[in-house]
């Protein structure tokens, strides 16, 4: 929260670690995470597989990132139903694949996009967990076609080493990144990240 507090970001990505891998008790880390929603705007990633896991992530003030990873494409279209503009929807990706336990779930983030456009949601993240915290950059022709397509703003997850890739990103439409490494280290500049 201090970080939060020191930094004043516009807004906050959350990654419930013990939640997205079943360590813990539930809602182990929600006085944390309600602290800093009271500081920033929050996007909460939390391993929602259902709709009855979105209301514990709702009532912190956080606006739920639901993964591609653990969401089903039904309960992602339910859930945006329920809370239209609210939610964000990740598309994850590892080992060049689309993350996904849901057999309905395109294998081509093209069409998970498509699918997309026809719900009521706030974000679509483009995760590419093969480059967080590698500061290796990223596929800007790719990520280009992406928001060419979708009819939400797009973030990418991964890869970004500087300031000079936040800039190329805006220029492709690609209307924010999920930094840490990049300033951790000094690439990006605090008064860049509020």
């Amino acid at each position: 929260m201090e970080i939060v507090r020191d930094l004043k970001p516009g807004e906050v990505y959350i990654a419930d670690l013990n939640r997205l891998q079943g360590q813990g008790s539930p809602g182990i880390n929600f006085d944390v995470i309600r602290g800093v929603s009271a500081q920033a705007e929050t996007m909460l990633d939390a391993g929602i597989s259902s709709f009855e896991e979105v209301r514990s992530v709702i009532e912190l003030a956080a606006h739920p990132v639901l993964g591609t990873e653990t969401a089903s494409l039904d309960t992602i279209s339910k859930i945006a139903s329920e809370y239209p503009s609210r939610v964000n929807v990740s598309i994850d990706k590892k080992d060049g694949s689309i993350l996904s336990s849901d057999p309905s779930m395109p294998a081509d983030p093209f069409e998970i996009v498509e699918v997309l456009n026809g719900l009521d949601i706030n974000d679509v993240i483009f995760l590419d967990m093969d480059m967080v915290g590698t500061s290796a950059g990223f596929d800007a022709q790719f990520l280009s076609l992406i928001a060419d397509v979708c009819e939400h703003d797009v973030l990418l997850g991964g890869g970004v080493r500087g300031s000079e890739d936040i800039r190329q990103l805006e220029d492709i439409g690609i209307k924010g990144a999920l930094v840490a490494t990049a300033l951790h280290n000094g690439s990006i500049p605090v008064t860049m990240l509020q």
